[in-house]
């Protein structure tokens, strides 16, 4: 397969790493600031953002780490391991990341709760179980896919065998 034919995929994984990373690097030790003038001040909300912070913090590793195997995948295609036990591999680690992000938002969740009662704002649950959710459909898409080229390599073995 043309090498130029994933580049476009692989720009926009780059690009999605890129909010984030720019998030973890500027937004959040911003929010982290002012939860500790807000703890300075008095406030008991700081710790509830704290750990807020803690599982968004957290959160980026396997979200690299799922970004990066997405990356793996597309340099397989390029090099015509597609249907390779190296993908089925690569989308089982990705299938496990987005449920590592989903629980850790799970357990995210009685802070944003705490953090809704707070300011009096109950949409932002609904933001949380998004944050929930979004990763569990990224979890069963990966795994269809997975079983779906484990059964295509299966095909692909049988058909070998036969010729």
């Amino acid at each position: 397969m043309k090498r130029g034919s994933t580049l476009f995929l692989k720009i926009a994984v780059i690009l999605i790493g890129v909010p984030v990373l720019a998030a973890c690097l500027f937004l959040l030790p911003q929010i982290a600031n002012e939860a500790h003038e807000a703890a300075d001040r008095g406030s008991d909300i700081a710790f509830v953002v704290y750990g807020l912070l803690m599982v968004m913090y957290v959160s980026a590793v396997p979200f690299y780490f799922a970004l990066y195997q997405s990356f793996n995948i597309l340099s397989y295609i390029d090099k015509n391991l597609s249907f390779s036990q190296f993908s089925v591999r690569a989308l089982k680690k990705i299938k496990k990341s987005a449920i590592i992000i989903s629980v850790l938002y799970v357990v995210a969740l009685p802070f944003v709760y705490i953090l809704a009662e707070v300011d009096d704002a109950p949409g932002l649950i609904l933001v949380g179980m998004v944050m929930v959710f979004a990763p569990l459909v990224i979890a069963v898409f990966a795994a269809v896919l997975q079983r779906l080229l484990q059964e295509a390599i299966h095909i692909k073995s049988e058909n070998d065998l036969t010729v």
